[in-house]
């Protein structure tokens, strides 16, 4: 079994815990959950997983990068952080383990799920009523619930702020659903269409939540309230800004740290040794903008390697029925980030710092 390295949801409904093997340790996750829901547990880790992949994809080419490390979440002084970054891993893994226990429950892997049929048979619009088997979403958010809400034991704003990025996430993934319809009619006429609403794609979730992790709200404590700890006072300062959040709105406490520069306290990697994109086909333009990002405001030179890549190639079809590959090896030239030569270097570099780092 290839082995790989992926954290887990922890007590701080985060990722804690590091895995060596393809699937989550049912017995770690289920110490805080109930004994019953054991049959989702393996659901619960591939859609976790899912939702760390997404976030590795979604951050691919920014300054921080979704790295396993600084999943961790580990701050000075052993508090949680509460950062912008954290706010979309909490989304996306709590999106990912909904989606896919919802997903489950679609293709019949849950005897105790079905389709969702409580609008069948209701005039939706004109032309159309709703029927089919749609995606029961309800079931996938009340059993992640009970997973990853759950695993949130704190009582303070940071806790608070975890469980409210975590419905964030549950609510991309209603608001992401699709109308799916199927004519019926004379002749095929269409003169009246039985409509279901089905999952869109999580990608699709994922573009959703990166658009609200940049439009992500930080939250402004009165500090002098919450310096009284659990008194009323301090509640009542967390309870008035929680009153002003829309639910769809992701939010964070502390600024981000600055993710050019490593800090192994806090996990984080730096961008030196980190590839970039200078040239290739139909790049985006934040894309095509990440040597510039990642390399020269952090302080760093762009450096070109020929790395040699081994594919497929003078593929020819043989009858019957197989394809045979000869293998090829091409030299192509890359681009790190790499430290400036101490005597080039200037003796400040100025980094560009418009809204938050990434």
């Amino acid at each position: 079994m290839k082995r790989s390295t992926f954290l887990i949801l922890s007590i701080a409904g985060v990722y804690s815990a590091v895995l060596h093997a393809a699937a989550w340790s049912v017995n770690n996750f289920l110490m805080t959950g109930p004994k019953a829901y054991l049959t989702y547990s393996s659901s619960v880790a591939a859609g976790a997983h899912s939702g760390m992949e997404e976030c590795k994809f979604q951050f691919g080419w920014e300054r921080w990068n979704c790295p396993e490390s600084a999943l961790q979440l580990s701050t000075h002084n052993r508090l949680r952080s509460a950062t912008r970054e954290t706010s979309f891993v909490h989304a996306i893994s709590s999106a990912g383990v909904m989606y896919t226990l919802t997903r489950n429950c679609s293709m019949g892997e849950f005897e105790s799920c079905g389709c969702d049929d409580s609008r069948n048979g209701r005039v939706g619009g004109r032309g159309w009523v709703w029927g089919g088997c749609s995606d029961n979403v309800e079931f996938g958010e009340r059993i992640s619930k009970l997973f990853v809400d759950a695993l949130e034991t704190g009582h303070d704003t940071r806790a608070l702020i975890n469980l409210h990025n975590n419905e964030v996430g549950r609510l991309a993934v209603k608001a992401t659903m699709k109308r799916a319809c199927k004519c019926h009619g004379v002749s095929g006429s269409c003169s009246i269409q039985t409509c279901w609403l089905q999952l869109a794609e999580f990608r699709e979730i994922g573009n959703y939540l990166k658009i609200k992790y940049d439009q992500a709200h930080k939250l402004e404590m009165d500090k002098r309230r919450m310096r009284a700890g659990n008194s009323a006072d301090s509640r009542g300062a967390t309870a008035e800004t929680f009153h002003h959040v829309h639910p769809t709105e992701l939010v964070f406490l502390e600024d981000s740290p600055d993710y050019c520069t490593r800090n192994a306290s806090l996990g984080h990697h730096g961008t030196e040794g980190r590839e970039c994109l200078q040239t290739g086909k139909n790049l985006s333009q934040w894309e095509r903008r990440s040597c510039r990002r990642l390399c020269t405001e952090c302080g760093l030179r762009v450096e070109e390697r020929r790395t040699e890549v081994v594919a497929s190639c003078n593929c020819k079809f043989h009858w019957c029925c197989t394809v045979r590959c000869e293998q090829c090896r091409q030299l192509v030239a890359k681009h790190f980030c790499a430290r400036r030569d101490t005597a080039a270097a200037p003796n400040h570099i100025k980094r560009r710092n418009k809204g938050h780092k990434r």
